[in-house]
């Protein structure tokens, strides 16, 4: 049996200024055509999502890939995970300097090892040995974000900012899929917060928190504040509402809910099931979001379910 395709991406979910609206459109509709021309010939919904997560990444726009925020020390350190519904095999990194695009090196994991998830150095020399170039660190850094990086400890040197204030930009990528064969799959990639701490790990490559993909419940990917998420296992959180029979619009907002009066967290999600159901909400002034069927397409920043 033959499924209709869909896709779902985010690129973010923060108080987003007016002026970066457009720039956010234009990139997650970029992610939607690479991830769509995969899904139209018949492609998995695992090439899907990583050919749109590698498109967002390779935009400066997002918190992701190059252009990525500086953690403490001026360095960008990135983590991305992948999920393949229909074996639960799935493929993380973290805490990597030398990979453009982590979600191609997590890609390899899921494929090509008996292991999930690795970190730093390691990841990239599996990444290297498995035929992706490395590149040195100062190529994912830009001037954009060494200033905003300057700027920040300026502040915080005289007692202000919260590092985790919904105005900060949470600028994560993700998508989830459905594909011909009723499978199902997500991913997740970030450059992490602002100043962070030099080896922290935020939710987005952790299975479960920030990714999952299941095809006997659903596929979902978050972005926001990753502390919060990681406390709460949202992703899988989500997937186990859908699979106890509700509908993943309103488990997604249900997870928004339960994040900000549990921990007080704020952020979003995307997260679709095998029946190409989908969901999109988020507890943020707004959010980044792109989708698309056979018969309609539609992106934005101002929706929720």
């Amino acid at each position: 049996m033959s499924h209709d395709p869909v896709l779902v991406v985010h690129g973010g979910a923060w108080a987003m200024p007016d002026e970066m609206v457009d720039a956010h459109i234009r990139g997650v509709n970029n992610a939607m055509a690479a991830g769509w021309r995969v899904l139209e010939r018949g492609g998995s919904a695992v090439d899907a999502v990583e050919e749109a997560v590698v498109v967002m990444e390779d935009d400066e726009t997002f918190d992701a890939g190059r252009g990525s925020f500086l953690n403490r020390d001026g360095k960008v350190q990135l983590d991305a995970l992948i999920m393949d519904g229909a074996t639960l095999r799935a493929g993380g990194v973290g805490c990597v300097e030398r990979l453009r695009n982590p979600v191609r090196a997590a890609r390899k994991i899921l494929s090509e090892s008996s292991h999930v998830y690795f970190v730093a150095e390691g990841a990239e020399r599996f990444a290297a040995e498995h035929g992706i170039p490395l590149c040195k660190n100062e190529d994912l850094v830009i001037p954009r974000e060494v200033e905003r990086l300057r700027k920040y400890q300026l502040r915080s040197s005289n007692g202000g900012n919260d590092l985790f204030a919904p105005t900060i930009s949470h600028d994560t990528v993700g998508a989830v899929a459905l594909d011909r064969d009723g499978n199902i799959a997500a991913a997740t990639s970030t450059g992490g917060t602002l100043n962070k701490d030099p080896g922290r790990l935020g939710d987005s490559s952790l299975i479960g928190c920030g990714c999952y993909a299941d095809n006997l419940s659903a596929a979902a990917s978050t972005t926001g504040w990753g502390e919060p998420i990681m406390k709460l296992v949202l992703a899988k959180w989500t997937a186990d509402r859908i699979a106890a029979g509700n509908l993943p619009e309103w488990a997604a907002q249900e997870a928004m809910n339960h994040l900000k009066q549990r921990v007080d967290g704020h952020g979003g999600i995307i997260v679709i099931d095998a029946q190409g159901q989908v969901g999109i909400a988020y507890n943020t002034p707004r959010m980044a979001w792109g989708y698309k069927s056979v018969n309609k397409q539609e992106s934005g920043v101002e929706r929720n379910s």
